[in-house]
């Protein structure tokens, strides 16, 4: 019972929170981790953005665009014609089974009003039997990862590297994929060691 009612509770929220986004807004939960080789942030912030062979296609484009907020924030400023830092930024979206999801996925008991046949005659009644239901459907899940490098330009030296994770419904990505870069960059440049929770309001 406790698991049905936790199972309705996430679809309600999910629906809440399509792409039209909360009326109050939500806190997106994030799970970050990031290594520093800065003590301090230097004078000069100037970045440009540095793409593998891998990330030409237009979809990285969107994905800097996301980031550039973040780490606008953070302190960074984009500079394609000076930079002294590049900023490689990378992500990933996978659909994953919904902590609320049952074993039964969809079938049940239950009990109908209909026509059939029943003792002595065709008639209305009340009976039981087995049979699926929209309720059963699953609520879509997604785990999503963001990845920024901090390279120095200079000497090709890392000097910063953080991710953050997330999982929930929302399928909003131009809302979520920022609030991700802007928890991963957080404490930027000495960020506290370890696996951390940074929550970011998202929808407000």
């Amino acid at each position: 019972m406790m698991r049905a009612l936790l199972k309705l509770l996430g679809l309600f929220f999910a629906v809440a929170c399509l792409p039209s986004g909360c009326a109050t807004g939500y806190l997106l939960d994030n799970t970050v981790q990031s290594f520093s080789g800065l003590a301090a942030l230097p004078a000069q912030l100037a970045y440009r953005f540095e793409r593998l062979p891998s990330q030409q296609a237009p979809a990285q484009m969107q994905l800097e665009a996301f980031a550039d907020g973040a780490l606008h924030k953070a302190g960074l400023r984009r500079d394609d014609a000076s930079p002294i830092y590049s900023v490689q930024v990378s992500a990933r979206l996978e659909r994953v089974l919904s902590p609320y999801a049952s074993p039964w996925n969809g079938w049940g008991w239950g009990g109908a009003w209909g026509m059939g046949m029943r003792h002595r005659g065709y008639g209305p009644g009340w009976g039981w039997g087995l049979g699926g239901s929209y309720w059963g459907m699953e609520t879509p899940w997604y785990h999503r990862e963001v990845a920024v490098i901090i390279r120095e330009l200079s000497s090709s030296r890392v000097v910063f590297e953080t991710y953050a994770s997330n999982d929930g419904p929302w399928l909003d990505d131009a809302e979520v994929f920022p609030a991700m870069f802007e928890a991963a960059l957080q404490g930027l440049p000495q960020a506290p060691a370890g696996p951390r929770r940074v929550d970011i309001p998202v929808g407000r």
